[in-house]
């Protein structure tokens, strides 16, 4: 875990030495007996829930099993063990979905994000973000070529043009919207009945994180914010994205919504925020555990979050 003021949220580094003076060397490292694979199938991440939480189910890299040039990502040193991931798609038989059984099993990384320790967490989401960078950008941007593997999975390249591409992380302003002992909450349609969470939205080309706080709160709710600040982030790999907490301090309080944005907003009492992270609000949610939303909520209630 990582701490920013007083808000704790899961980090991107856990106990994961990232080695990039070793990149170059991934294919001697995966040799290495001591060498472990985190398969992934279909966005899925192989889980071992024979502990009493569930827990990455780290395998022996099938030996001379990689028929194609798309190699296993290199993540990194896990306390001094090469830790490489994969989707099955590049392994023969092995591992196949079918193949698997007992305790261990393929699952969305959402629904076990929250239970698994702050280093097997921070694992999964540079895997997963990795391995879905490859497979949306099998071709080269500039030429359209078919592009290779390089630096153990963080770089792609192409033949044909030379042009070079790395992996992606598309910044989201995530905001605490107050004014007096009230919070802007919003609700988009898509989420389950009830849920509502802090306004967020995409940071765009020459925005600083300010620029952009202000623009997404008058755009989804015509709240106008004057002074903002920065409280900590937290790495969401679905796919590429870095959350980026911030506070704001609103300068109205008449919601206007757009409907293309959010089903609805409103403004929150701390004491009935209480209420909703307590899941004693009869038709509001609070947001997922794991999320950076809830956790500075939480910390709005009780009081820790620094107002700029």
């Amino acid at each position: 875990m990582s701490e920013t003021g007083r808000v704790t949220f899961v980090s991107g580094s856990g106990h994961l030495d990232r080695a990039s003076h070793l990149r170059d060397r991934s294919g001697e490292l995966l040799l290495d007996r001591r060498a472990m694979l985190l398969p992934f199938h279909r966005d899925k991440v192989l889980i071992d829930h024979l502990a009493k939480a569930p827990r990455l189910a780290w395998q022996a890299p099938p030996k001379g099993s990689f028929e194609s040039s798309e190699h296993p990502v290199f993540l990194g040193m896990n306390q001094g063990i090469p830790s490489f991931a994969t989707d099955i798609e590049f392994l023969d038989r092995k591992l196949a979905p079918e193949q698997v059984s007992g305790q261990v099993e393929f699952v969305d990384l959402r629904s076990v994000a929250g239970a698994l320790d702050p280093v097997d967490a921070s694992i999964a989401a540079t895997a997963k973000s990795l391995l879905a960078w490859h497979s949306t950008h099998p071709f080269c941007a500039r030429c359209g070529a078919p592009t290779r593997i390089e630096n153990g999975g963080w770089r792609r390249a192409c033949r044909a043009c030379g042009g070079t591409h790395f992996p992606r992380t598309d910044p989201v302003v995530i905001m605490l919207i107050v004014r007096a002992d009230q919070v802007l909450l919003g609700r988009q349609s898509s989420w389950p009945p009830g849920i509502y969470s802090l306004l967020a939205g995409f940071m765009e080309p020459g925005e600083t994180i300010e620029d952009a706080v202000r623009r997404e709160t008058r755009e989804e709710s015509g709240i106008e914010v004057s002074r903002v600040g920065y409280i900590g982030c937290q790495p969401w790999p679905y796919p590429s994205n870095l959350m980026l907490g911030c506070v704001g301090l609103a300068e109205s309080r008449d919601i206007t919504v757009d409907t293309d944005e959010l089903e609805n907003a409103v403004w929150i009492g701390r004491s009935t925020m209480q209420t909703i992270l307590d899941g004693g609000h009869p038709y509001i949610a609070a947001p997922r555990r794991d999320a950076i939303a809830r956790a500075i909520l939480t910390d709005w209630v009780r009081g820790r979050v620094p107002m700029p």
